[in-house]
């Protein structure tokens, strides 16, 4: 059972107040702040600062609780194994970008579960960054991202690759070219993903490698959300630099048009990522495999 005084210092990490944390853990004031003092004591060093009501994790005490998530997750991962041992439910946590959440990923992943019934896949949404230190933490099993973790404690296989185009209405005039310039873009509205996604960074320093700076190009609008990129692209509200894979699904049924930037090759990986000690090894290849016999039935 994980120790009490790590529940505390969760809680008081959370709330920022000790008060709130003795409520949410239905113990008096005095309780945690006696917890907390024992964590201190036993670890040598102070956790947490009050100033004006509030508890401020201090250097030391924002490492302690990033061990205690691990241990706390750690723990209830231990618990799911032990339920997977007796023959109970089974669950599957898996981490992808907002990119991956719009293509074959999360159709490949609902037909392992179709096809296995006793598992339940959750599926949790954020950046590259929050995906990474959730798997390092035993939050999450798996991560689907694009690019490849330089963290020596996680490994990834490689699931495929993709390009970034340029996406535009069928109405708009470069749709019936083959390619389009950056001089064209430059004098088009464009609708992007916001500053820290991995298709933005990739656009921008593909740009910094031909001379050129995102600041010379006219942004109307930065949205986080991939169908709502495409659907104002589709209204022909302006054009988007997107994942072709993230488009595939409109491009395919000729909802909008994608082409290919001049002098702008922009290839990248997506991989899964997941521990050294992950143990569902056949999982991911059956999940492999689904998706690349989706892929094809998508040429």
């Amino acid at each position: 059972m994980l120790d009490a005084k790590l529940h505390t210092l969760l809680a008081v990490a959370e709330t920022n107040n000790f008060t709130r944390a003795a409520q949410l853990l239905s113990l008096t004031q005095p309780a945690v702040s006696h917890h907390i003092a024992l964590l201190e004591q036993e670890l040598g060093a102070p956790l947490f600062v009050r100033c004006r009501g509030r508890a401020q994790l201090t250097r030391e005490g924002e490492i302690a609780v990033r061990y205690a998530r691990r241990m706390k997750a750690l723990y209830e991962k231990m618990q799911e194994e032990l339920s997977e041992a007796e023959g109970r439910l089974e669950r599957i946590r898996v981490g992808i970008t907002h990119t991956a959440e719009s293509n074959l990923i999360t159709e490949a992943l609902a037909k392992y579960g179709n096809e296995n019934g006793n598992v339940i896949i959750t599926i949790i949404t954020d950046t590259i960054k929050n995906l990474y230190d959730a798997v390092e933490n035993y939050d999450l099993d798996l991560a689907i991202v694009e690019g490849r973790p330089r963290s020596s404690d996680l490994n990834a296989l490689l699931l495929d690759t993709d390009s970034i185009v340029c996406v535009l209405s069928n109405n708009n005039p470069l749709a019936r070219r083959s390619m389009v310039t950056l001089e064209d873009l430059k004098r088009e509205k464009l609708i992007l993903r916001l500053p820290s996604s991995g298709t933005r960074k990739l656009f921008e320093s593909h740009l910094v490698s031909a001379n050129e700076s995102i600041d010379n190009f006219d942004i109307a609008l930065e949205v986080d959300n991939i169908a709502t990129i495409k659907d104002l692209v589709r209204k022909d509200l302006g054009v988007s630099v997107l994942a072709r894979s993230a488009c595939m699904d409109e491009i395919r049924k000729g909802k909008i048009t994608s082409l290919p930037i001049e002098n702008l090759s922009m290839i990248r990986q997506t991989s899964v990522v997941y521990r050294r000690d992950f143990v569902h090894m056949d999982m991911l290849h059956t999940f492999m495999r689904l998706y690349q016999e989706l892929a094809r039935m998508r040429q």
